[in-house]
């Protein structure tokens, strides 16, 4: 039998202080309600129904590029019972499971437990036990721990509000019996509104089993309704990540303190410290190290880079052995070979470094096609804009680029060219000869030998 599954994301969040609807609010820097949407796509094939209301034009530009989703305007926020009203129509004749959009950390695993609990005519209500219930819905059991009924907190009487099984919101019932119960919700309760959790009455009723599902770790069905709890979320989100990256041999020096939001693979013996954030999409190597307060987003490193401390790299790859940092900064569309060797205070902006080659520190490499073994000194510019338009500097294998040297492109530096220090070099440097440009012009000197290491 199909399931539809409804996600009810109309609320307004006036808690939050927002001009952002609550629904849109970020976990791991992605929407609350593209978490639930990643979620419900995990169980069934039918694309989620979503309910939207305040905020709805913002909701739906959000989500513009998933074209299969569906959509349900509920034009007054009148209850859950009335929200899910505006979706039934497009409902199959199978089962409806009705999740929320501020419940960012619900489990594919939980929800299926839950389904097959409702099986294919029976209502299935998703609870927790919590020792502070205050706020939540109660779940009303029979002597025989049977559900009867669900009363919300306002409406509860002082017996009531001692019971700890609270309501999730989660519930799976067959679209059957949604079409005939919706229309009979009254909202004679505290918040005149129309509640869905009344349906849980009305099938004990009619002598429909009610199956009340426990969730093993309440903290991943807790709503968000302000900051403090999004906030909150956001940690036991990450934690999640860092105890499956854990589990699959990661060191994380402090779990507490590092954040994925995206995805990363990894190979064996990665080591990540303190303050570490990972971003977009991220692939780690066999040996990979990260030093403490990096930011790497949508990054590749082969095995054995080591990444040291306060360095940002983004979209870009790092051939293995290579060593970059402390800060460095990689900017999009760098491709650094293997044995490479960034220092501190270096940026790269779209630059292909060979393999080899090395900037130790306080360079600037940008528009630049780098070959193998150069040596890029201290206080190395590339000036790669005129104003208006982007330029390229190359610079071939086995190059020595002075200190305090300015590369003004478009220009070429051939193989074993070497640049004097303070030199800014407007022509091309011909390969095995030294370039000097300094007040008195530019000039090459033909046989020039480079310097040998003096024997101590």
């Amino acid at each position: 039998m199909s399931t539809d599954v409804i996600i009810l994301a109309a609320g307004q969040g006036k808690r939050m202080h927002s001009r952002l609807p609550k629904v849109l609010q970020p976990i791991a820097q992605r929407p609350m309600l593209q978490h639930v949407i990643e979620t419900a796509r995990a169980l069934v094939h039918a694309a989620p129904i979503v309910v939207y209301g305040h905020g709805g034009e913002q909701v739906r530009a959000a989500f513009a590029q998933q074209g299969d989703l569906r959509w349900a305007e509920q034009a007054q926020q009148l209850g859950t019972g009335h929200a899910v009203a505006q979706a039934l129509p497009q409902c199959g004749a199978g089962m409806a499971l009705v999740l929320y959009g501020d419940t960012p950390l619900l489990t594919s695993a939980t929800l299926r437990e839950l389904l097959i609990a409702a099986g294919t005519d029976r209502v299935a209500v998703l609870t927790a036990h919590m020792a502070d219930p205050t706020g939540y819905g109660r779940i009303v059991r029979d002597t025989h721990g049977n559900v009867q009924r669900i009363v919300e907190q306002k409406d509860a009487l002082q017996s009531e509000l001692a019971i700890h099984e609270i309501n999730t919101g989660v519930i799976a019932a067959p679209v059957e019996q949604l079409r005939r119960w919706l229309p009979m919700l009254r909202n004679g309760n505290a918040q005149g509104e129309y509640y869905l959790t009344d349906i849980i009455g009305m099938a004990v009723e009619a002598g429909i089993p009610v199956e009340g599902v426990v969730a093993a770790d309440a903290v991943e069905t807790a709503g968000v309704n302000d900051k403090r709890q999004l906030a909150t979320l956001e940690r036991a989100y990450q934690l999640r990540q860092a105890d499956r990256l854990l589990a699959a041999g990661v060191t994380l020096i402090d779990p507490a303190r590092f954040d994925l939001r995206g995805t990363v693979e990894h190979g064996q013996d990665v080591e990540i410290d303190i303050n570490v954030i990972l971003e977009g999409t991220v692939k780690l190597g066999h040996g990979v190290k990260i030093g403490p307060n990096c930011h790497l987003k949508n990054v590749t490193l082969g095995d054995g880079v080591v990444i040291k401390a306060n360095t940002v790299i983004e979209d870009s790859e790092v051939g293995k052995g290579s060593d970059i940092g402390p800060f460095a900064r990689i900017r999009p569309d760098s491709v650094l070979g293997e044995q490479v060797h960034i220092g501190n205070f270096v940026e790269l902006k779209k630059a292909r470094l060979g393999n080899g080659t090395k900037a130790g520190h306080l360079a600037y490499l940008g528009d630049t096609v780098i070959g193998q073994r150069v040596n890029i000194s201290a206080g190395v510019i590339t000036c790669n804009y005129d104003g208006a338009n982007k330029h390229q500097t190359t610079i071939g294998d086995d190059a020595f680029i002075g200190t305090d040297t300015q590369l003004v492109a478009p220009v070429t530096i051939e193989d074993r060219a070497y640049i004097a220090a303070g030199s800014t070099i407007t022509l091309t440097a011909p390969a095995d000869a030294l370039t000097i440009c300094r007040a008195r012009g530019q000039k090459s000197i033909a046989g020039w030998k480079k310097p040998t290491k003096q024997v101590k």
